[in-house]
């Protein structure tokens, strides 16, 4: 399902909605319009469409259905478990997170900060991993929840979190991860390992507005959202069943197309990702060994992101994170690579998706490699 006015090569923002996704929503936005909390007859086939959609979203990522919770997205999810913590020790809390986190964990964080929450960032090699010596270093008897998330949504690198949990958990901490951009693409074992874990349709082909978090049940968290009850008392609000709908119908797709999506997309970035590299002063940032397969994140050197992205004006891709797009400053993910400024102002993020197809690959090296010889022509 090709936009034909552009070529989309911004998956890690958004992706576009499944038809099929779409063609299940579609009752709920007309005709079943009630509210799933009603005691009515409509109201309790509402609930059995809620009820199977957490039931696909638990059949993803192996866990429980009662443990999903929806939320708005996954900012919200994020919020509602780093502030609803429990203490431990009746201490003041420590959690330890990462540099590179996406500004939905970086800002509440920092915001914790503000009220007592003593909060470890640990810093990544240039390949964009943790040194796991350093997180080994980090605990304290305070700490309580150890957050890093799986995939980056700048650079696509992925992060070892089965490893980095076991830590977490030999050290009486709990583990989340942010999984926003690695739910639907890549397996996921959840009840495994994973205490909390956050997603958000709208990445995995479903629609936006819907998300939630995964929490394990022995883990109670605190209500930050009063109201009606909702979702066991967690986050009360009207549920946004059509949204839910969908989240489930993705998640149902996700587990039948993720191997078949993977093998092709992978096919597809890494013919972009060559053809691009052979352009002088072309590189590729972050792991290439541990790695998404959707993603490439590369810089072409005296080339301003800026102006790339205005040249390119028929292709839709990033110059870092969609949450920060209007803040002009370079990326915080690059910079604590240890790229310095010039090297992160000359970086693009490609990632492909499902409805990419390879004529678009080709039109998209073609003009990217016309857009650095016109704009290094200019700098001249």
């Amino acid at each position: 399902m090709p936009n034909n006015n552009f070529i989309y090569l911004d998956n890690n923002a958004t992706t576009p909605l499944d038809p099929k996704v779409l063609e299940v929503m579609m009752p709920y936005l007309t005709d079943m319009y009630g509210n799933a909390s009603s005691s009515h007859r409509m109201g309790k086939q509402l609930k059995k469409a809620v009820d199977r959609a957490r039931g696909q979203m638990g059949d993803l990522i192996d866990v429980n259905a009662e443990d999903i919770y929806f939320t708005a997205g996954a900012t919200e999810a994020i919020n509602l478990a780093l502030q609803g913590l429990p203490e431990k020790n009746g201490k003041s809390k420590h959690i330890i997170t990462v540099k590179t986190e996406h500004p939905a964990v970086l800002d509440t964080c920092r915001y914790l900060e503000t009220i007592g929450v003593e909060v470890t960032y640990l810093s990544v090699n240039s390949f964009g991993l943790i040194d796991f010596a350093e997180l080994k270093d980090a605990f304290k008897d305070s700490t309580v929840l150890v957050c890093v998330m799986h995939v980056n949504n700048e650079t696509g690198v992925i992060q070892d979190i089965e490893a980095i949990a076991d830590i977490a958990h030999e050290n009486g901490a709990l583990f989340m991860t942010d999984g926003t951009q690695a739910v639907g693409k890549l397996p996921i074992e959840a009840s495994d390992y994973i205490d909390v874990l956050t997603f958000s349709a709208h990445k995995f082909y479903g629609p936006k507005g819907i998300g939630g978090l995964y929490v394990n049940p022995r883990i109670k968290l605190k209500t930050m959202l009063y109201g009606g009850g909702h979702e066991r008392g967690l986050r009360s609000g009207t549920l946004n069943v059509p949204g839910i709908v969908g989240l489930g119908k993705a998640a149902e797709v996700a587990q039948y197309d993720m191997l078949p999506d993977s093998n092709r997309i992978a096919r597809l970035r890494d013919i972009l990702e060559t053809q691009l590299l052979k352009i002088e002063g072309a590189y590729v940032n972050g792991s290439k060994g541990s790695r998404i397969y959707n993603t490439s994140n590369m810089r072409f050197e005296r080339v301003d992101n800026d102006a790339l992205l205005m040249v390119l004006n028929e292709i839709c891709v990033s110059n870092g994170s969609a949450c920060h797009s209007f803040v002009m400053e370079p990326s915080h993910v690059l910079l604590s690579m240890g790229c310095s400024t010039e090297q992160a102002n000359t970086a693009i993020r490609f990632s492909l998706g499902r409805f990419n197809t390879g004529e678009e690959v080709k039109q998209t090296i073609a003009m990217v490699q016309k857009a650095v010889v016109q704009l290094r022509s200019m700098a001249c």
